[in-house]
């Protein structure tokens, strides 16, 4: 004797395999491609003609009235006193006797487009000396390669305080190897403090070219090498501002331009 099902048991069984049949799989995963590795291209440098580059010469001089010396308690730290027999001063508008100013940091601002110089090999030192950064201002290439040094028996540190560039603050004892640090990006200027002793200060200048100098004890400057064109030529001082000019140098030629700051 056959057994009938109820005709409600048929159809839920039968809407269940329905649904069942219906449910479609997920495809199986598809592996994305990978975009094939291209690699970096070499930048391509500029290269400068021997047989045409010029040469641009400048001096900065100073006017009005020099400012009084500032003289730097060092009382804080012993042994950085014991460095200095006599009294030291800083001085932020360093005059010189013939009536130049030192420290002023001169740069290629524009001109330069579309041109990508390699790095200079030779490293820029800066040292820390009878609790002072030398020098107070440098300049220094993107790429280029920047050394720190301690030449003093006591622990100092060195703080730039970059915007552009990465930050980095670090502690340097007596007798450590050098720092060896570099910058990616132009910045106009770096300061840099110690953090242990707050009267060291001093200025880097980043920039992508390797036409850059810092004035001496004559005021003077020179960029060599340059290529024929025309620039605006920037001159910074820390305390007195900065200053532009425009100037042309032509193949094989030699330049000259001056930069006037006034004092109070």
């Amino acid at each position: 004797m056959t057994t009938r099902r109820p005709l409600h048991a048929v159809l839920v069984a039968s809407l269940l395999m329905v649904g069942a049949c219906s449910r479609t799989q997920p495809p199986p995963a598809r592996e994305q491609a990978k975009a094939p590795v291209v690699p970096e291209k070499p930048p391509v440098y500029f290269s400068v003609d021997p047989a045409t580059a010029g040469i641009l010469s400048g001096k900065v001089r100073f006017t009005g009235k020099r400012p009084p010396k500032k003289t730097v308690d060092m009382d804080e730290d012993p042994e950085c006193q014991q460095l200095h027999p006599t009294p030291v001063s800083d001085n932020a508008i360093e005059v010189n006797r013939n009536g130049t100013l030192a420290n002023v940091f001169i740069y290629v601002k524009k001109g330069l487009e579309g041109k990508t110089f390699k790095p200079q090999s030779t490293p820029v030192v800066m040292d820390q000396k009878g609790c002072w950064f030398i020098p107070r201002v440098l300049g220094i290439q993107t790429g280029q390669m920047l050394d720190v040094t301690n030449s003093d028996p006591v622990t100092h540190n060195i703080h730039p305080r970059a915007h552009i560039n990465r930050e980095w603050n670090h502690s340097q004892a007596q007798g450590s190897p050098p720092l060896e640090r570099h910058f990616t990006q132009r910045e106009i200027m770096i300061r840099v403090k110690c953090n242990i002793h707050s009267w060291m200060h001093a200025w880097i200048g980043v920039v992508d070219n390797p036409y850059f100098a810092v004035t001496g004890p004559e005021g003077t400057f020179a960029l060599k090498n340059l290529p024929p064109g025309t620039y605006t030529i920037e001159a910074w001082q820390e305390a007195l501002g900065s200053q532009e000019q425009q100037v042309t140098v032509g193949p094989s030629g030699k330049s000259n331009i001056s930069f006037d700051f006034k004092g109070e």
